[in-house]
């Protein structure tokens, strides 16, 4: 854990919970791509750094899930760097509060406020600030997550973030988290036709050819969707389907399950039902979703 990987030319990952990647800009100046999942993750990638006589530039997120931006904090006030986030992300990664507020829907109970679901807050600024890396390509994945982004660096490394999780990872917790399943359809749509020299999703093996991976992703989501809808045949409230889903794939409830499966199955409710596939009724001051046909 924590090795440093050459990717390309100018491009690195770093092994961890979820990749980091590093681009050098220079012999000596260098960006993070993400961070690490806390304040340990941020030690152990300045030690790199320091080994490599490298110095830190700034940090690019490619989204605010705490596993991403948790080494933000100390890096920042380490060396100074910059911390750069697209559009909502920049709002959630100043103000991490906002995560499992969002995942809870209110103001979320001491269990919830950990650096699992909320990392420290640092001074992030948007990606169109003037001293954004402007080689970099920046790659829309929204879907996961609201802004999220990936990025090409200039030799053709690409880093994908959390669009495409690993078969292992799909097959031990089946739902990964989606805040909009229409539009990580698309982007898994968009993705699959991408060419590069070499791909680096931050939960699965980097590879050359993403398009397997990303099959494998959108199979999955649509086995949830089923799954979802032969719960739904007959009326269900939310918490009756929660625990039938649970129930089916074998998943352990904790806090933290609650909140990240319950909000990525509301998600799938609201695009079934936009999708005209299941309807919601109200029925004595019950919520209850019913599947249609």
């Amino acid at each position: 854990m924590f090795e440093l990987v050459q990717a390309g030319e100018r491009s690195y990952y770093i092994h961890s919970p979820a990749k980091i990647g590093l681009y050098k800009a220079s012999d000596t100046d260098v960006y993070l791509i993400d961070s690490g999942n806390d304040k340990d993750a941020g030690r152990r990638v300045r030690k790199i750094l320091d080994e490599n006589g490298w110095t830190l530039k700034g940090i690019i997120n490619t989204h605010s899930n705490a596993d991403h931006i948790g080494g933000n904090n100390y890096l920042q006030r380490q060396t100074g760097c910059k911390v750069f986030s697209n559009g909502i992300e920049t709002a959630f990664t100043r103000r991490t509060v906002l995560e499992p507020s969002f995942l809870y829907g209110a103001y979320p109970f001491k269990e919830l406020r950990h650096k699992f679901l909320m990392a420290e807050d640092s001074d992030a600024v948007d990606i169109s600030d003037g001293d954004f890396p402007k080689e970099l390509e920046l790659i829309p994945l929204p879907g996961h997550f609201f802004d999220m982004i990936g990025i090409r660096t200039p030799d053709d490394t690409v880093f994908l973030a959390d669009c495409l999780s690993s078969p292992a990872i799909l097959e031990k917790y089946h739902i990964s988290f989606i805040y909009d399943v229409q539009a990580y359809l698309d982007t898994l749509s968009m993705v699959e036709q991408l060419q590069a020299k070499l791909f680096v999703p931050a939960h699965a093996e980097a590879c050359t050819d993403i398009r397997e991976l990303a099959v494998c992703n959108r199979e999955k989501v649509y086995e949830i969707a089923d799954s979802l809808m032969t719960v739904c045949q007959t009326p269900a409230n939310f918490e009756e389907l929660l625990k039938a889903i649970f129930d089916r794939y074998m998943l352990t409830m904790s806090f933290e399950q609650y909140v990240l499966v319950g909000s990525t199955l509301r998600s799938y409710l609201s695009w079934l039902k936009d999708q005209g596939k299941i309807t919601a009724l109200i029925e004595n001051n019950r919520l209850l979703w019913q599947t249609i046909g």
